[in-house]
């Protein structure tokens, strides 16, 4: 099977609902969400055009930081992807970087319905203290987060089975990650199958329960 094209519930209907700036305006939590997180320049963009086969759902863009709200989809009228800002890097005031990554923040800790965040990490370099840090506050929230390698097309196979060991072993225990870890390709479509079953699963119920190790 093609990996670059969708199959279950991916291959159906997907709409931008909104983007919002402030918690005042999120839509209703009335389905279950995976958002994606991850430092500024991961691909986060690319691989959620790439998840559902298209150009254009997301913006992509060379320039970090280029996603300065939260970007909420409805997948299949089921369930909601939602494109997190980047962290780290990124070309703007000082003030703007502090808004978006409060609301960031915001969102993470207290949204209900919040099922899964998918923590995008660069399969090239692997875990970093941004993201650790980001994990911190997930353990702490309780909230339960997967691990997914990017652009993982730039790596030679034991390379890549190097950073996923390393990557396995740095969350081994943290009380809210999930222990599969996922490693992925925008560009080749390696991997998607699997992140998309993974998504998928996120609706059926009881899906929001901490995985055990």
């Amino acid at each position: 099977m093609n990996e670059l094209e969708p199959t279950g519930v991916f291959a159906g209907p997907i709409r931008f609902e909104k983007g919002v700036v402030d918690m005042l305006h999120l839509p209703p939590a009335d389905r279950p969400e995976a958002a994606f997180a991850g430092r500024s320049n991961v691909g986060k963009s690319s691989l959620l055009n790439a998840l559902v086969n298209r150009h254009n759902l997301a913006r992509a863009s060379g320039e970090p930081g280029r996603t300065r709200e939260l970007n909420f989809f409805l997948l299949g009228d089921v369930l909601r992807l939602v494109d997190l800002p980047g962290y780290g890097y990124a070309k703007a005031p000082k003030t703007e970087i502090a808004r978006w990554t409060g609301l960031t923040r915001d969102y993470l800790r207290g949204r209900q319905g919040l099922t899964r965040v998918m923590l995008l990490v660069d399969g090239r370099h692997g875990l970093k203290p941004p993201d650790e840090a980001v994990m911190d506050g997930l353990d702490a929230a309780a909230v339960v987060y997967q691990i997914v390698l990017t652009k993982c097309d730039k790596l030679s196979e034991p390379e890549m089975l190097t950073v996923m060991q390393a990557t396995s072993t740095a969350i081994g225990r943290r009380p809210a990650a999930h222990p599969q870890v996922l490693a992925v390709s925008a560009h080749t479509g390696s991997g998607l199958e699997m992140l998309r079953a993974e998504i998928t699963a996120l609706a059926a119920p009881n899906s929001a329960a901490t995985p055990s190790a």
